[in-house]
């Protein structure tokens, strides 16, 4: 088990002074988030997430990999494991576009961030995916025909269509 000053020693990334250095990162082997990035097993997204034959996965350095970077040139979210313990890749297929990449730790890896601090995940195949919010409904204006002969009668089933509320979606950035 590691603590967020032994992360810190080993990768040289720095963390905010709030953080308390000392403590032991729990880790954790399910759905797991830190700001702006989710990490989900593989197995929950078996059907929707893929890694496609022939994708180029690479060894996880001990300084890291830095998998997002938070809005306006926000503080990284890096991916370190111990040598020789963690593989990633970023050719996937998702259907959605918010995974970023999928990796398989041997043993314990770390998400490691600026402000958050650490976070650890248990042996096993994740994606590492963009956490996005849904808005709420937004009522489209109604459009409606009128007739030259009839003034003011509406004509025809475009405004019932239109009136159909319209989900939008952003994604969360830290």
């Amino acid at each position: 088990m590691k603590t967020l000053a032994d992360l810190t020693g080993a990768t040289g990334l720095p963390v905010d002074a709030h953080l308390v250095l000392d403590l032991v990162i729990p880790v954790n082997d399910g759905l797991q988030a830190q700001g702006d990035l989710v990490v989900v097993p593989l197995a929950a997204l078996a059907g929707t997430v893929s890694v496609p034959a022939g994708a180029r996965w690479r060894e996880v350095p001990p300084e890291g990999i830095e998998l997002l970077r938070g809005g306006t040139g926000g503080n990284a979210h890096t991916l370190v494991a111990d040598p020789g313990t963690c593989v990633w890749t970023d050719t996937v297929a998702d259907p959605t576009g918010l995974t970023i990449g999928v990796f398989e730790a041997m043993a314990t890896a770390y998400l490691l961030h600026r402000e958050h601090g650490g976070t650890g995940i248990a042996a096993g195949d994740y994606a590492v995916r963009r956490q996005r919010e849904q808005a709420p409904e937004v009522r489209v204006p109604t459009r409606v025909a009128y007739s030259v002969e009839h003034r003011g009668t509406p004509r025809g089933v475009e405004a019932e269509r239109a009136a159909r509320p319209q989900p939008r979606v952003r994604f969360v950035c830290d």
